[in-house]
């Protein structure tokens, strides 16, 4: 039996656990062995590799590899380790290596055959964002770091190629050839080119400004989305503040193409009665229907279609924050972690409580509105 086809009704019930359950109450598969302290990351393999592989890092200082078989079993495969939080992953584009960014300052890449790990990269702070650039002419690694600096890495020499200079602190980065997006602290947002070799291509004022008191929150996450023709055209911007920009950057009418809109809020609606305001902690885009996922503070996910503006999806509430998510390469899979992400600090932690990391069939859910 495929879980994981176009035609199953996997993740509509039948699995996971009882309907009581507030820690999987979508009743989607859980992938075995989760890590043992907060997910921060996770990544699916690339088209170029068969089967789908899952690649979660976290704040155990490890990171992950599972396999996901079509009926919807999971066997873990290999672990390695840094000696700190791991903050980002990717994979190389032929799926045989994967890049590790962590708090202790160094970025490194597994390769998964050998199973063996070595530093490709240096920073003086936390490395927050890794990112696999492959060009016409080169291929690197680029790194963001709390250093307030970019840097592009040939994976085979102990310098990089090339170093940029961020106005603060990168806090999230995404990638889609040949466009590179950086957000920082301080509400900065930098577009790059990578043509021939990387360049700062814009300076955008952030998004995300609030339209009565002008205050701009902190920028959480980041994603690229591309066109009709299959190339990068903007990107998502998630704040702290429960709002996601739309921003397209060379949009025919900016005014009317370029939009916010509101999620992961809960109770009050109107002045009178406060409203719940959490952090989108994490932003997808679906690889074969252009629809996004984001995941919150507030323990849902929920689908959207940016083009209809329309939310097509909100999950049941679970008993801790969504912290990462990602679609697997032809969008059957939508992955999603769910642990404590301190967005209300230390008393609210739980050592008791498990992390997990929930699979859950995509193929319908994410198929955009018909256009009236």
């Amino acid at each position: 039996m495929s879980l994981f086809g176009a035609s199953t009704g996997f993740g509509a019930g039948g699995f996971g656990a009882a309907t009581t359950d507030t820690h999987n109450p979508m009743k989607d598969v859980e992938v075995t062995s989760p890590p043992d302290d907060s997910i921060s990351c996770l990544a699916f393999s690339p088209p170029a590799m068969p089967g789908n592989f899952l690649i979660g890092g976290s704040w155990a200082n490890d990171v992950r590899c599972w396999e996901v078989q079509d009926n919807g079993q999971t066997v873990p495969k290999a672990q390695q380790m840094h000696t700190g939080p791991v903050l980002d992953v990717c994979w190389s584009e032929d799926g045989s290596k994967v890049f590790t960014a962590s708090c202790d300052k160094t970025a490194k890449m597994w390769d998964l055959n050998s199973n063996q790990a070595i530093q490709i990269a240096q920073h003086d702070a936390p490395i927050r964002t890794v990112h696999w650039i492959k060009a016409p002419n080169y291929n690197c690694i680029m790194t963001g770091s709390w250093d307030k600096t970019l840097k592009f890495w040939d994976t085979r020499s102990p310098n990089p190629m090339m170093s940029l200079q961020l106005p603060e602190r990168c806090y999230c980065a995404d990638v889609v050839y040949p466009m590179a997006v950086v957000a920082s602290a301080e509400r900065g947002l930098i577009v790059y080119q990578l043509e021939n070799q990387p360049s700062e291509f814009r300076r955008i004022d952030s998004p995300l400004k609030h339209q009565v008191t002008g205050f701009t929150y902190q920028h959480r996450c980041i994603a690229i989305f591309k066109d009709k023709q299959n190339k990068p055209a903007g990107f998502a911007l998630g704040s702290i503040e429960g709002r996601v920009a739309i921003h397209y950057i060379n949009p025919p009418n900016p005014a009317k193409d370029n939009f916010t809109f509101k999620c992961h809020r809960s109770n009050g609606t109107n002045t009178t009665t406060p409203q719940d305001i959490y952090a989108v902690n994490a932003i997808s885009f679906h690889p074969v229907h252009g629809t996004l996922s984001t995941v919150g503070s507030d323990g849902r996910f929920s689908f959207w279609d940016k083009d209809a503006r329309t939310k097509l999806k909100t999950s049941e509430q679970l008993d801790q924050p969504i912290t990462a998510c990602s679609f697997n390469n032809n969008g059957n899979i939508f992955a999603y972690a769910s642990s404590y992400d301190w967005s209300k600090g230390h008393e609210y932690y739980n050592p008791q409580k498990k992390n997990y990391i929930f699979l859950r069939n995509a193929t319908e859910e994410l198929k955009p509105r018909n256009k009236k």
